[in-house]
């Protein structure tokens, strides 16, 4: 295993160089990218780089990451974390970025997409810190390797949690911004669920019997709101992205309400940071159209409160009629969204 030595530099510790190899030139004629990356499922022009990461008791864990290039020489990139049950499909939103001249990339974590593997168990972590390693690992490729100074992380839902708190930690210095699509930052439903009592029962639950399955009511309304067979506009692997969700099991809770935790105590994300989410949350009991026009995953309310907790420059914006992805929304409310991040970008990060 390489080791890459030039990480001092961004503020964290040594990161697994694919394969054992070194790049001492990131825009070499060669392109180690190139080298180390197979076509993905989305087709041509889009690649994916296994990146191999440490064991944990299951057995070997990997993480993947996807790309797609402008095609010309550009400093600046953009790195896309999926939410929970999810993984990287969205190339609209990938091609919005290359007209804008970023580099894409995007990270399917452990246990996600590209990087499940039959021996896991899906979507399991018990420290969100896990995903540190993969994070750094991307980061180490995009900078280092590929020579981008410039670099916006962007996470959506679980996701969105997730980077924020990388970003916290980590603070490397080609963070040109954080965008967070609908972060995932306290837990949803009734208030007694966040109360200091529930959550040292899910302290004690989760160390105890950390795999136990919750039991969940899943409609499948947000898949089939999503999927062009069923009443969407896009097309995605059921197989990653199932129409039940994947279990949520007690010590992944644990994980969340920890990084939860963590988040409300607080962030310095030193980045300009931008959080879109919807203007309205409901619960439908059958289809109808509030499934298309609002968040039926998270409670906005909650990402609104939060939000400023993420760091000292913090801008959000309530996006009318988006859904819980805001970039799978109707196309008034996506072009909406895309306005406030182009906007966003021209006014703080470029």
């Amino acid at each position: 295993m390489a080791i890459v030595s030039g990480l001092c530099s961004h503020g964290f510790g040594p990161v697994r160089q694919t394969g054992g190899v070194s790049s001492d030139s990131p825009r070499s004629p060669l392109g180690l990218r190139d080298v180390l990356s197979l076509p993905d499922v989305l087709g041509d022009p889009w690649t994916a780089e296994t990146l191999p990461l440490a064991p944990d008791e299951e057995g070997e864990v990997v993480a993947t990451l996807v790309h797609r290039s402008t095609g010309t020489a550009t400093d600046r990139a953009l790195l896309h974390v999926h939410g929970f049950s999810d993984y990287f499909f969205q190339t609209a939103y990938g091609e919005w970025w290359l007209e804008r001249d970023h580099d894409m990339y995007a990270l399917d974590l452990r246990k996600y997409g590209r990087s499940l593997r039959p021996h896991q168990s899906p979507t399991y972590v018990d420290d969100l810190e896990a995903y540190f390693e993969e994070l750094d690992a991307a980061w180490e490729r995009i900078t280092v390797r590929d020579g981008h100074t410039q670099v916006v992380l962007a996470g959506h839902s679980t996701g969105g949690l997730i980077v924020a708190l990388w970003a916290d930690s980590r603070r490397p210095v080609e963070l040109a911004g954080l965008l967070l699509n609908s972060p995932w930052l306290d837990l949803q439903g009734p208030a007694v669920l966040r109360t200091w009592a529930a959550g040292k029962a899910l302290d004690r639950a989760g160390r105890k019997r950390p795999m136990r399955e919750l039991t969940r009511d899943v409609t499948g309304f947000y898949a089939r709101s999503l999927h062009r067979d069923h009443e969407g506009e896009w097309d995605f692997d059921f197989e990653w992205k199932p129409f039940g969700s994947f279990p949520v099991r007690l010590g992944w809770l644990r994980a969340i309400r920890e990084g939860h935790a963590r988040l409300q105590a607080g962030l310095s994300v030193p980045a300009p940071v931008l959080v879109l989410s919807s203007d309205r949350s409901s619960w439908p009991k059958e289809m109808n159209e509030d499934i298309f026009r609002t968040d039926i995953v998270l409670d906005v309310r909650h990402i609104r409160r939060w939000s400023v907790a993420v760091g000292r420059h913090v801008t959000y914006v309530a996006i009318p009629g988006a859904i819980h992805d805001v970039i799978l929304s109707r196309k008034a409310a996506r072009e909406r969204a895309y306005d406030e991040i182009d906007r966003w970008l021209r006014a703080y990060v470029l």
